[in-house]
């Protein structure tokens, strides 16, 4: 579904790599945890992997479209839900949702069909037409998750996903990306809720200082600790590591 081999980013104006040699692979029907303290390089990979920055090095390849070469295909395959909830806040939920099904080619009964079942879903039906500037935090959280559901990726990408959310639409975020994965797709997520990852997630990665420093399969990660915790798991490989950050862009605007 998703191979990322040895890839490297580094920022304008700076000594040293924000990633490196980072490698890891996202199989069919799993849920894929990727976490790390702030600034270990979380977010760099996650834009390199969607396309939203170019990397300097090594390959992203989703649902066998390489990201370099074939870019249409490649994020055509990719929902994402990103950890800023950009969106164009002048338009109207009902706009916004049209547009992003209109950039997919997403068909109108499906469009329809899948748009009706999430609105419900989250209970935003009578505020569809209303403009996103004046949305909460979660109700943008909300209607980002069915921008990026309405054509039904294969890979469905969120950065801290459950920030701002409240239980019950936390509740029902994870068990969209269940329901996701047992239709053959799977979901690649970032999460500071250690907790959340524990219960979800088959795999994981753990990346610091830009770097994976381990991944694997969570029973299997999480027996090597006195506790059997994921949280002892991550203390104990972060602590290894300097607090120095390398996941920081650079304050000037970057040309790209």
């Amino acid at each position: 579904m998703l191979q990322i081999q040895s890839l490297y980013k580094r920022y304008k104006n700076s000594d040293r790599y924000a990633i490196e040699d980072v490698t890891f692979d996202v199989r069919e029907g799993e849920i894929f945890g990727f976490i790390g303290p702030n600034g270990a390089g979380k977010s760099t990979t996650i834009k390199c992997l969607t396309g939203v920055l170019p990397y300097d090095r090594g390959s992203v390849v989703v649902c066998g479209h390489d990201m370099a070469r074939d870019p249409i295909r490649a994020k055509s395959a990719i929902g994402y839900v990103s950890d800023t909830h950009a969106m164009y806040e002048r338009l109207t939920a009902r706009e916004y949702v049209t547009f992003m099904a209109d950039m997919y080619g997403v068909g109108l009964n499906d469009r329809r069909t899948r748009t009706d079942r999430l609105l419900e879903l989250f209970e935003l039906g009578s505020v569809y037409d209303k403009q996103i500037s004046g949305y909460s935090h979660g109700m943008k959280q909300k209607i980002c998750v069915i921008g990026a559901l309405v054509h039904n990726p294969k890979l469905w990408i969120l950065d801290e996903p459950i920030t701002g959310l409240d239980p019950k639409s936390s509740h029902q975020l994870k068990e969209l990306m269940r329901e996701h994965c047992a239709q053959g797709n799977s979901v690649f997520f970032s999460s500071h809720i250690l907790e959340i990852v524990e219960k979800l997630c088959s795999r994981i990665a753990l990346i610091d200082k830009g770097r994976i420093q381990l991944q694997g399969d969570l029973e299997s990660l999480s027996q090597k600790m006195a506790d059997g915790s994921l949280e002892e798991l991550f203390l104990s490989v972060t602590s290894r590591e300097s607090a120095q950050s390398t996941d920081v862009e650079p304050s000037a605007p970057q040309a790209q």
